[in-house]
């Protein structure tokens, strides 16, 4: 992606967090006295199994700049929660903080905490199965080290990806080598769909996915009690590592196929819609052990993701789980999932399905229920809230994802964005409306004493909006910066949700102290962009083009690919309205110019290191034809800044 970044702002105020204010304090000591905190079993079983990890916990680039490093969270150690972080969230930490070789069962291992997701292996007759290979290769490699370290060294056989989402394949070079895919050493098992779906997600919309991530992760959160202390799933996600891709060698389409490898049987379960858009379950018959992908973990997870996807399907999701729960569970001792910790035994297996299932359910219906009633998504989020034998499970908790967003999701999944409102059909843009607010309040200073009388009495929400307005119309106006980071901090320090905080939090530092150009953050890798179809390419290129820019502008051009292997491939590419239309196998007559492409010329242009000139130099581009209208498209083409400012105008 484009690494062009805004100028930093210059800080309003200091960066430095404060204390909880007294408001603060007392919500979290009502937050503890409903909380089941007398239910121990999670921290027996996310021990369970613990043979080792690595000394220090810090993994490291070849560079020697660490990824990841789990000695900042000793902090975590102490037992009773600080008045800044939420009670349930710091339990949640602690547990989700836990890292390490663990083994599941016999033959099966897990290694946790050593970035997004789990790593599972299991030991099959010759050689190992591979569970989610991580996010990176360095993280995913030192994994497989850590479980080298414990157990036999023997060879990779076989990769499972669960799903598509990067966190679960981008670290499969780490493992093994594609040379011994390609040779059929090592299977690449993967969903239906599953290679689309990587690649669209992180490349349509992957420079505004990975910037509102900053937020959702507070990867540049310093870790403490006033800081990060959890992503939700982990500690923390691994950064600035080498993401890879691999495509699957065997796609599995329907629930009920069954794979033998080296020994080990798998029984598949579709569960496209779910968490992810491609992703499958598995049940394995002789281990008597049911993986739940990402669709039964140890908190309320996401039906709406806050760095922006696909909305997910809350209707599908519970149907999926109530599936298992007939295919599977009698047959099933354990389960695991690809984020935190086992559950073992056949009744708690069946109940934490149950109960999973039912916090979906519950989520979808209700949502549903009260918009036929007339609510809007906002009304609905506020009004909605648990069964107590639901909030009461400390899985069904808003660590992750929340109620309230979740319910929000589900609106917006049947309804849209729109809550019927005329006056919010057709709103002014803040930067349009945030100066009539303003002047409707009086003025600046009068809504600087509104938000100083609303901060005084703990309202924070009402803070955080009416500077919203203030900041947006007088960026410069420090005192309202710093207000609003004070409010939007004690409600991170308030929140339950581990992305919720960093989300506050994150936004914060930049009132206070602006947009820092931390350096670029590359989602186009190699292997992703080879994975890409030509037809992805080209509607990514139309995804860059300036529509504004190109109203005016026509041109016709026959695009010809030399494929590997000698084959050939004709898009016709027409340049009109602002917009790229590509058809493939159609050649159009008297084009202003036919350009044979070599592939890897256009990924070049697209994402960086070259310029269509020095293509052509290279003949790696050959034009017949008039050049100046290839060359204005690509001049037509927007770079996108990564680091764009998100609460500050």
């Amino acid at each position: 992606m484009p690494h062009t970044a805004p100028p930093s702002a210059t800080p309003a105020t200091p960066a430095t967090p404060k204390p909880a204010t007294g408001v603060t304090e007392a919500t979290q000591r009502e937050a503890a006295a409903r909380l089941p905190f007398s239910d121990r079993r999670d921290f027996d079983d996310a021990a369970r199994g613990f043979l080792g990890t690595i000394d220090p916990p810090v993994i490291r680039r070849a560079d020697g700049r660490p990824m990841i490093d789990l000695t900042a969270y000793g902090f975590l150690g102490a037992d009773e929660a600080p008045a800044t972080v939420n009670p349930g969230l710091w339990r949640h930490a602690k547990l989700a903080a836990h890292h390490g070789l663990y083994q599941v069962v016999d033959r099966v291992y897990q290694i946790r905490g050593f970035d997004q997701a789990n790593m599972t292996v299991i030991e099959g007759e010759s050689g190992l199965i591979v569970i989610d290979p991580l996010i990176y290769a360095e993280t995913a490699g030192a994994a497989l080290d850590l479980y080298y370290a414990h157990r036999p060294r023997r060879p990779v056989v076989a990769v499972v990806y669960t799903h598509s989402h990067g966190d679960h394949f981008g670290g499969v070079k780490g493992i093994v080598d594609e040379a011994d895919v390609t040779a059929g050493r090592v299977t690449v098992i993967a969903p239906e769909g599953f290679l689309k779906e990587a690649v669209s997600e992180n490349i349509y919309a992957g420079n505004a996915m990975a910037r509102r991530a900053v937020y959702m992760y507070g990867p540049v959160l310093d870790r403490g009690p006033r800081g990060q202390v959890s992503a939700g799933l982990t500690a923390t996600p691994a950064h600035g590592g080498t993401f890879t891709l691999i495509p699957p060698t065997d796609t599995v389409h329907t629930t009920g196929e069954r794979r033998t490898v080296d020994g080990v049987e798998m029984v598949f379960q579709m569960a496209n819609g779910t968490e992810a858009p491609s992703e499958f379950m598995i049940h394995f018959p002789g281990l008597r052990m049911f993986c739940s992908a990402e669709d039964a973990v140890h908190t309320m997870h996401n039906l709406y993701t806050l760095r922006g996807a696909e909305i997910r399907d809350a209707a599908t999701w519970w149907k999926k789980l109530d599936e298992s729960i007939e295919l599977f569970g009698a047959d099933t001792d354990v389960i695991i999932a690809q984020h935190h910790w086992p559950r073992w035994g056949k009744t708690d297996v069946i109940t934490l399905l149950e109960h999973q299932r039912d916090l979906y359910k519950y989520l979808h219906d209700q949502s549903l229920r009260l918009a036929n009633h007339g609510r809007t998504m906002d009304e609905i989020a506020e009004e909605m809230r648990l069964p107590p034998a639901l909030e009461n499970e400390w899985h069904c908790r808003g660590f992750y994802g929340t109620t309230n967003h979740n319910a929000k999701a589900v609106y917006q999944r049947y309804l849209g964005w729109y809550d019927s409102h005329p006056a919010h059909l057709y709103p002014l843009p803040a930067e349009q409306s945030a100066p009539r607010y303003v002047e409707a309040m009086g003025g600046a200073e009068a809504t600087l004493d509104t938000a100083r009388s609303a901060f005084a009495a703990g309202d924070y929400r009402w803070v955080a909006e009416v500077l919203t307005h203030l900041v947006f119309a007088d960026p410069g106006n420090d005192e309202a910066r710093s207000l609003q980071a004070d409010a939007l901090e004690q409600l991170g320090y308030q929140a339950e949700s581990a992305v919720w905080r960093n989300e506050y939090l994150m936004g914060a530092l930049e009132l206070r102290q602006g947009v820092r150009d931390l350096g670029a953050v590359k989602l186009a890798t190699p292997d992703l962009l080879g994975a890409m179809t030509l037809d992805m390419l080209l509607d990514y290129a139309g995804i860059r083009l300036n529509g504004p820019r190109a109203w005016d502008r026509t041109s016709r051009f026959n695009w010809v690919f030399e494929q590997s292997g000698g084959t050939v491939t004709r898009y016709a590419v027409r340049l009109s309205n602002g917009t790229l239309i590509h058809t493939a196998d159609k050649v159009l007559p008297d084009p202003d110019a036919t350009v044979l492409w070599q592939r890897d010329a256009l990924q070049r242009l697209l994402f960086g290191g070259s310029d269509l000139a020095a293509e052509v130099a290279a003949g790696r581009v050959r034009i017949d034809g008039e050049m100046a209208p290839v060359t204005d498209l690509f001049a037509l083409l927007d770079d996108f800044p990564f680091w764009f400012p998100i609460v500050t105008p």
